[in-house]
């Protein structure tokens, strides 16, 4: 496929994934004093009780424009599979460009890994209020692109450097990690200029990269020891495939078999379209750890 019927097929997957209305949520929780900093619930569709719970971290480059009501379609999609849904907001970078010309900042440091933090470790008692027919025994983490890395992350805060304010002293009591063409190693990502220099920019200064990405990176902090699975569209020109694939390989090094499901013919968008087949994918490879 050429450049320009590349660029083509990933407009018209983008356009279509952000064609939905948003879908309000049945319930709203702060978990935190800052407005960025809400719980949107979903319920199951179909009433039952003992619902699986999928944590839902949306994308966007961790950028401000970027906010969860475009998952929110998705989030409703699970909901009526029959799962309940937590979509987790979280501050962003700044709206004010970093230079004249440029877009907005990717991330806020270390504002962002707190907020995700304190939507985790808040989760259960949110649950337990927002909604009680949830099993918080039986949770999955899902994110997309940038999501995506923060979903890898969620599950790996036991794994973090000794000294990091964000380390658990126990693996969390998570089913599993469904990671949607996440944005999973960051050399590789910064070798390939991900989302217009996202990585770099969340991480600060050239002096600060070094010192912060191993706090962060996906592909070091390994092995988990939590059931993970990659999902990634071979034809994504946002987040490569290439990405992936470096992640999966350096959790092989480490002695951890990561599953990576590569769907043909997809790009970076249709993982969180409901109007796409590949979204009915990323929901049973939900279930597979859910249930």
């Amino acid at each position: 496929m050429s450049d320009s019927a590349a660029r083509d097929r990933d407009a018209a997957e983008t356009e279509s994934a952000l064609s939905h209305p948003p879908v309000a949520p049945d319930a709203s929780a702060a978990y935190g004093s800052h407005p960025d900093q809400l719980i949107d619930f979903y319920a199951p569709r179909d009433g039952r009780t003992g619902a699986p719970v999928v944590v839902v971290l949306h994308g966007g480059s961790w950028r401000a424009p970027y906010d969860r009501q475009h998952v929110s379609p998705f989030a409703d999609f699970l909901a009526r599979r029959g799962f309940a849904v937590a979509s987790v907001e979280y501050r962003r970078g700044s709206e004010i460009p970093q230079q004249r010309g440029s877009g907005p900042v990717a991330g806020r440091w270390p504002e962002t890994f707190d907020d995700v933090a304190a939507a985790m470790d808040a989760l259960p008692a949110l649950l337990a209020r927002e909604l009680p027919q949830a099993d918080a025994r039986r949770i999955v983490v899902t994110g997309h692109s940038a999501g995506g890395q923060l979903a890898l992350w969620a599950a790996a805060r036991h794994v973090l450097p000794e000294g990091s304010p964000w380390r658990l002293s126990a693996p969390p009591e998570l089913r599993g990690v469904v990671a949607l063409a996440p944005i999973a190693d960051f050399a590789t990502a910064v070798a390939l200029g991900v989302c217009s220099g996202a990585v770099g920019q969340l991480l600060g200064r050239e002096e600060d990269f070094g010192e912060r990405a191993p706090h962060v990176d996906p592909a070091v902090l390994l092995p988990t020891g939590i059931a993970t699975t990659v999902v990634q569209g071979t034809t994504d020109i946002d987040v490569p495939q290439a990405v992936a694939e470096a992640f999966v390989d350096a959790a092989a090094k480490a002695g951890e078999t990561v599953g990576l499901t590569l769907l043909p013919e997809v790009g970076h968008f249709p993982l969180i379209d409901p109007a796409a087949d590949a979204c009915a994918v990323v929901a049973e490879e939900l279930a597979q750890l859910a249930w």
